[in-house]
């Protein structure tokens, strides 16, 4: 059985501040791509609802996700959420995901 840990989901935010929010998102990328056990990050803005960001988290071990968890830049990034008008938020966590190629 796999330790793989998948997170996915959506964020909804005030359109008027996806600039901002994607600028918070992309900090958060870079910083999270860099730990130990990150085999995926990604935030990406929905191109038909300018008010929506979709997550993509994939990680080695549930021990990485939840230092990520702790992390000052995840602090950082939450922060910075916060001043971007947000109104809801929905993540999944996927436990035990096996990858086959699918192309």
């Amino acid at each position: 059985m796999s330790d793989t840990i998948i997170v996915t989901g959506i964020i909804d935010l005030d359109p008027a501040r996806r600039d901002d929010a994607i600028a918070a998102a992309l900090a958060a990328m870079e910083a999270t791509r860099a730990e130990d056990g990150n085999e995926g990050y990604t935030f990406s803005a929905d191109l038909a609802d300018p008010g929506r960001l979709h997550v993509f988290e994939q990680w080695a071990t549930a021990e990485a996700m939840n230092a990520h968890m702790g992390s000052a830049h995840l602090a950082e990034f939450m922060a910075a959420m916060a001043t971007c008008g947000v109104t809801g938020a929905r993540l999944t966590k996927w436990e035990g995901a096996t990858a086959s190629k699918l192309m």
